[in-house]
């Protein structure tokens, strides 16, 4: 992750085996990490049943809030490629019932790839 986008905040892409022992416990059997992506000590984790948030809290990170959003909830969804002077990319989640998630994205992931990955499930 370059250090720039660690400061701004953005995402970047994260091998999905290089967490899969840290999201064990909290998987289903069975389900599988397909796409990572690392927001300082945050996670977005696109498995083949749903999208988590992992939020790491505090001096330690040693709290952490695991946010899961089934995709048969997802009702939609936009994505906002980056621009030449705005240099991050945007992810917007609506859920049943009518709450928004975004992230944001460095210039290091593919957003239309983040896109393609959130369509491929929610779209099934």
């Amino acid at each position: 992750m370059s250090l720039l986008n660690a400061l701004m905040g953005n995402a970047n892409t994260v091998d999905p085996k290089s967490i899969a022992a840290d999201m064990a416990n909290i998987l289903t059997p069975g389900e599988r990490i397909e796409h990572a992506y690392k927001l300082v000590r945050d996670l977005i984790v696109f498995t083949d049943k749903r999208l988590l948030f992992v939020d790491k809290q505090g001096m330690t990170g040693k709290k952490t809030t695991f946010q899961s959003l089934p995709y048969s909830k997802i009702t939609h969804f936009s994505v906002e490629t980056a621009g030449t002077l705005d240099m991050d990319a945007e992810m917007k989640i609506g859920v049943s019932g009518g709450a928004m998630f975004g992230k944001t994205f460095g210039r290091g992931v593919d957003i239309t790839e983040v896109q393609r990955v959130l369509a491929t499930y929610v779209l099934v």
